[in-house]
C-alpha cells in the first residue's frame, strides 16, 4: 500500500509551507530518511526526508505551490510495487497546477546519466543535495576540492567546478538552464537573462517584508568604531592549527566578536532588551543571532544562552548553526528567540555595514572586513609611532526608542577595549 508524503508542521506557529524543489522524480527509488523535497516556510527553508523506502510513485503538489500542513504532496510505493515511471512522470508534469511552466524540462532530466556514474560519493564529505547534483551531471566528487569544514564539498564548490569544466550535462544544456531560473529555491542560481521577469522566492518575500517592518518599527541609528584587531589576529594565526586539531573546528574571528558583545551586554543590558507595548523586556540570557548568507537569501540562526558558553562552546555552536543553515537542517526553534544579532558583511570585502535591526531585538552589530592599515600607536611611555596594524570597523545599529546614543557608544567602547586587550583563554 502506498505511503503518503505530507507537508510537515515545522513549528507550532507554522500553518503552511511552499514546496520549492523536488529532489526525486516519479519512478526514482528512495530510502527512508533520504531528503525527498525542499520546503520554505516563514521560519526556515528545510529538506524534508522520505517517510518510507520504496519508489516515488506520484507528485501531487508541484514546485512553487503553497499548501497547508498535513496536506498529501506525494506518494511512495513499496519496493515490490510497480510505480510505472513513465506514467508517473507524466502525472508529475501536471500535478495540480497544469499551467506550471516547469512541465517542459521535467522529462528531460538526465535519468540515463546516473548509471554511468561510478564514484564513491558517499565517502566524500558532502550534503545530499551536492551528491544529487553530482549524479545528475555524471561527476565524481573526488575531483572536486571542498572548501567547507573538514574539506566538506559545498554547493558553491560543485557549481564552480561545473562552470569551469563546462562538460557535465552537455546534451541537456539548452533546456534545464532556462527552466531553473524561475524556481523558488535552486542551487546557486544561474545568472538571469536581461529582460526576464523572475518570480521572487518565498524566502525573498519574507526578507523583504521583515526589512520593511523593521524600518517602520524601530528608530534606527548607527554608531561605528574602529578597532585594532592585531592582538587577536596574531593570536589566531598562532593557535588556529592546534585549535582545529584538538577540537575539530576551525578557529574563526566570529567567536571573538560574539564574546566581546556578550561582555558588553552584561554591562549594558538594555542593548539585549526588547520593547513590548509600553514596557521593556530585559532578557535573562543572551540568545545570539548569527546572520548567515545563503545562495538563496539570508537566515539568522540563534545560539541560545550564548552567555553560558565558553569560547570553544561559542565556536562549535557558531560552526554548527552555519553548517546546518547552509544544508537546510535547521529547526524552526533554532531561528527564533534572538535577543541580539551579529552580521558579518566584511566576509565579502565590505569595510563596514549599516545593518537593519533584526526584530524584536533592539540592536545589531555589523562586522566589517579585517584589513591592514597604518595607525598611530602609543607605547607605555606615551611615545607615538606609525605601525601597520590589523583593523576592523564595527557598526552598532540600535533602536533609539530604547537605547540612548551615550549608552550605545559606551557599549561599543567596551567591545573595542575587550577586543584590543583580549585576555581570555581560547581553548
Amino acid at each position: 500500500m502506498p505511503t503518503d508524503v505530507i507537508m510537515p508542521q515545522m513549528g507550532e506557529s507554522i500553518f503552511e509551507g511552499t514546496i520549492t524543489k523536488w529532489l526525486k522524480k516519479p519512478g526514482d527509488k528512495v530510502q527512508r530518511d533520504e531528503p525527498l523535497f525542499e520546503i520554505s516556510t516563514d521560519k526556515v527553508d528545510a529538506e524534508i526526508p522520505a517517510p518510507a523506502s520504496g519508489v516515488l510513485q506520484e507528485i501531487k503538489v508541484a514546485e512553487g505551490n503553497t499548501v497547508q500542513v498535513n496536506t498529501i504532496v506525494g506518494t511512495i510505493s513499496a519496493d515490490g510495487e510497480s510505480a510505472a515511471p513513465a506514467k508517473a512522470a507524466a502525472s508529475a508534469a501536471q500535478p495540480s497546477a497544469p499551467s506550471q511552466k516547469k512541465e517542459t524540462p521535467k522529462p528531460e532530466a538526465p535519468v540515463a546519466a546516473r548509471p554511468e556514474v561510478e564514484t564513491h560519493d558517499e565517502d566524500v564529505r558532502s550534503s545530499p543535495l551536492v551528491r544529487k547534483i553530482a549524479r545528475e551531471n555524471n561527476l565524481d566528487l573526488s575531483q572536486v576540492t571542498g572548501t567547507g569544514l573538514g574539506g566538506r564539498i559545498t554547493k558553491q564548490d560543485i557549481m564552480a567546478f561545473l562552470e569551469r569544466s563546462q562538460a557535465p550535462a552537455a546534451p541537456a544544456a539548452a533546456s534545464p538552464a532556462p527552466a531553473r531560473a524561475p524556481q523558488p529555491s535552486a542551487a546557486p542560481t544561474p545568472a538571469a537573462i536581461p529582460g526576464d521577469l523572475v518570480p521572487a522566492t518565498q524566502m525573498r518575500k519574507i526578507i523583504a517584508q521583515r526589512m520593511i517592518e523593521s524600518r517602520r518599527t524601530s528608530a534606527h541609528v548607527h554608531a561605528m568604531f574602529e578597532v585594532d584587531l592585531t592582538r587577536i589576529v596574531n593570536l589566531r594565526n598562532k593557535l588556529k592549527a592546534g585549535f582545529e586539531q584538538r577540537n575539530g573546528a576551525r578557529l574563526t574571528f566570529m567567536p571573538f566578536f560574539v564574546r566581546a558583545a556578550i561582555i558588553a551586554i552584561q554591562q549594558f543590558p538594555i542593548v539585549n532588551a526588547s520593547l513590548e507595548a509600553e514596557s521593556i523586556r530585559y532578557h535573562r540570557h543572551v540568545n545570539m543571532g548569527i546572520a548567515v548568507a545563503l545562495d538563496w537569501g539570508l537566515i539568522v540562526p540563534v545560539l541560545k544562552n550564548a552567555d553560558e558558553l565558553n569560547f570553544l562552546g561559542l565556536q562549535r555552536g557558531i560552526t554548527d548553526l552555519g553548517e546546518r543553515a547552509r544544508n537546510k537542517k535547521l529547526k524552526p526553534e533554532e531561528v527564533e528567540g534572538s535577543t541580539f544579532t551579529i552580521t558579518n558583511p566584511g566576509q565579502f570585502g565590505a569595510v563596514f555595514g549599516l545593518p537593519i535591526i533584526n526584530q524584536p531585538n533592539s540592536a545589531i552589530m555589523g562586522v566589517g572586513g579585517v584589513t591592514k592599515a597604518p595607525l598611530v600607536v602609543t607605547d607605555a611611555d606615551g611615545n607615538d609611532s606609525i605601525a601597520i596594524r590589523s583593523v576592523v570597523h564595527l557598526t552598532l545599529g540600535y533602536d533609539h526608542r530604547l537605547i540612548d546614543g551615550a549608552v550605545a557608544d559606551q557599549f561599543m567602547a567596551l567591545v573595542k577595549r575587550t577586543l584590543e586587550g583580549w585576555s581570555e583563554e581560547v581553548g
